[in-house]
C-alpha cells in the first residue's frame, strides 16, 4: 500500500545497497560485478513468473523485491564505475514511457491497440536510428538468451508482421485449442526425452535456420 514514505523507502533501499558495497560492507556483495550476478536475473524472473502463474500474492511480493534487488545492485555497480545510477534508470524509463505513449501524454489520437503498437515500434525505431543500437532488419532485437520456444515465437511474430512469410507458412489460429497445444508441447518433451534428444537445442537450431531464411527473403524482397 502506498504511503507518504514511499520515496524514503526507495532512498533507504539505495543506502542499504551502497552500505553493502562499502569497504566495510558485506564481503560477498563487494566481490560481485555485473557478470557474476547476471544469472540471478533469470533465476529471479523465473521465480516471479511462478508466483504470478500460481496467483500467489505473498510470493509475488517477495519475488518482485528480489527482482528489484537485481536492478538496484546493477545500478550501484554502474554508479561506482561512474556510468549511471538508479535515479538515471528511473529518469530514462519515465522519459521513454512518456515519449512512446503520445496517445496519452501527447497529441496522438490513436485508440486502436494495433495502431498504438505500430506507433510504439515506429517511435522506438526513430530513437535508435543513427545509434550503435539501430535495428536495420525487422528481425533484429530478439534476445539470444531467450528460451528456444520464446525465441521461436518472437521470430514468427516479427517475420509475420514484416510480411516475410508465405500465407501457406502461417497456421490457422484455431488449428488447436490452448489445452490441445499444452498437451502437445508436453508430449513433444516426452518424445524428446525418450529419444535422448535435446528439445531446446533442436528448436533453437530450427529457429536459427528459419531466421537465416527470413533474412534472405528480407534482403532480396522475396517471400
Amino acid at each position: 500500500m502506498e504511503n507518504k514514505n514511499d520515496l524514503q523507502d526507495i532512498e533507504n533501499l539505495l543506502k542499504i545497497m551502497a552500505r553493502l558495497r562499502a569497504p566495510d560492507g558485506c564481503p560477498w556483495d563487494r566481490a560481485q560485478d555485473h557478470h557474476s550476478i547476471a544469472p540471478d536475473l533469470l533465476e529471479e524472473s523465473a521465480e516471479l513468473l511462478e508466483a504470478i502463474e500460481t496467483n500467489d500474492d505473498t510470493e509475488m511480493l517477495e519475488e518482485l523485491g528480489d527482482l528489484l534487488l537485481q536492478i538496484v545492485f546493477h545500478s550501484q555497480l554502474a554508479k561506482e564505475r561512474g556510468a549511471f545510477g538508479f535515479h538515471d534508470v528511473v529518469r530514462v524509463l519515465s522519459e521513454k514511457l512518456i515519449r512512446r505513449h503520445p496517445h496519452v501524454f501527447g497529441n496522438s489520437n490513436a485508440k486502436d491497440i494495433d495502431v498504438i503498437w505500430e506507433q510504439w515500434e515506429r517511435i522506438k525505431k526513430e530513437e535508435k536510428s543513427g545509434t550503435d543500437h539501430e535495428r536495420k532488419s525487422a528481425l533484429d532485437g530478439i534476445p539470444p538468451t531467450l528460451t528456444a520456444l520464446m525465441r521461436a515465437q518472437k521470430l514468427f511474430k516479427k517475420a509475420n508482421k514484416a510480411k516475410l512469410l508465405d500465407p501457406a507458412e502461417i497456421p490457422s489460429a484455431d488449428a488447436m485449442t490452448q489445452e490441445q497445444m499444452t498437451q502437445e508441447l508436453f508430449r513433444i518433451a516426452q518424445i524428446a526425452q525418450l529419444n535422448g534428444w535435446d528439445a531446446e537445442s533442436l528448436l533453437r537450431n530450427e529457429t536459427r535456420r528459419r531466421e537465416a531464411d527470413y533474412r534472405e527473403r528480407e534482403s532480396s524482397g522475396k517471400k
